[in-house]
């Protein structure tokens, strides 16, 4: 799934860097990223004009400083921009108090031009970013702000084992906000693994709502959802599918 996803993404980029002589990318920091990140680096698979690129980051705790190995910035570092040379990367850095100021300057940055692609996941309870049920909102003004994370996202910190439990979960974060993702030219969606089953099938197959905030993503035009069968579990037409034999 990743590597399918990353080819994709690659060829995007060289139509974007073709036609306009750049591209402006924003990924995701989790560990269901790695394959699709670790693919779209394989400058042999995948290649791609990186000095042509600028890339931005999704989101961020609060409190954490770049460095920090426990931070979506050293994440991305380690997974992709270690690995190759980007035009420009734009980092989300909310370790100091001012995050206010932080989401200002950083929605100045998005707005200077489209964002081209997003690179993305969706969270177990269908959070985009850090736009959690509680705190999502399709309209928002804002591009980026700091919202407090709700419990099930807390969990799913643990469970992708980035913290050791929920009391070292930062409880704040800055992300980028829902009209980020509706404005881009085009998302693609990584999104592997049986805890993400639900958050698949009521994206998919419930109203579209705050209560999921990855349903927005149906009235994309150009949005890619990428599945293995374990998130795809929960879904009507994969069971019906599995469940009827083949024709002889």
């Amino acid at each position: 799934m990743g590597r399918v996803a990353a080819a994709a993404a690659a060829e995007y980029l060289w139509q974007c860097i073709a036609s306009r002589g750049h591209a402006r990318v924003v990924f995701a920091c989790a560990p269901s990223q790695d394959e699709f990140l670790g693919a779209l680096a394989d400058g042999r698979t995948n290649p791609v004009a990186w000095d042509r690129v600028t890339a931005f980051q999704m989101d961020e705790y609060v409190g954490l400083e770049g460095d920090d190995p426990r931070s979506f910035q050293r994440y991305l570092r380690d997974h992709l921009l270690s690995r190759l040379k980007v035009a420009a990367f734009h980092p989300l850095s909310a370790g100091k108090g001012d995050s206010a100021g932080v989401c200002r300057r950083y929605a100045k940055l998005l707005a200077e031009l489209p964002i081209d692609l997003i690179c993305m996941g969706v969270g177990e309870n269908g959070h985009i970013a850090f736009n959690d049920p509680p705190v999502a909102k399709f309209d928002d003004r804002a591009s980026v702000k700091r919202v407090k994370l709700d419990g099930a996202c807390l969990q799913q910190q643990v469970n992708d084992g980035c913290f050791r439990s929920i009391a070292e979960v930062p409880r704040h974060a800055l992300t980028l906000t829902v009209p980020v993702f509706r404005a881009a030219r085009r998302l693609s969606a990584h999104v592997p693994g049986p805890r993400k089953a639900a958050a698949v099938r009521a994206m998919l197959e419930d109203p579209i709502d705050a209560s999921c905030p990855a349903s927005v993503l149906r009235l994309h035009p150009n949005a890619t959802l990428y599945l293995d069968s374990a998130s795809a579990g929960e879904l009507s037409a994969f069971a019906q599918d599995r469940a009827i034999p083949s024709p002889p």
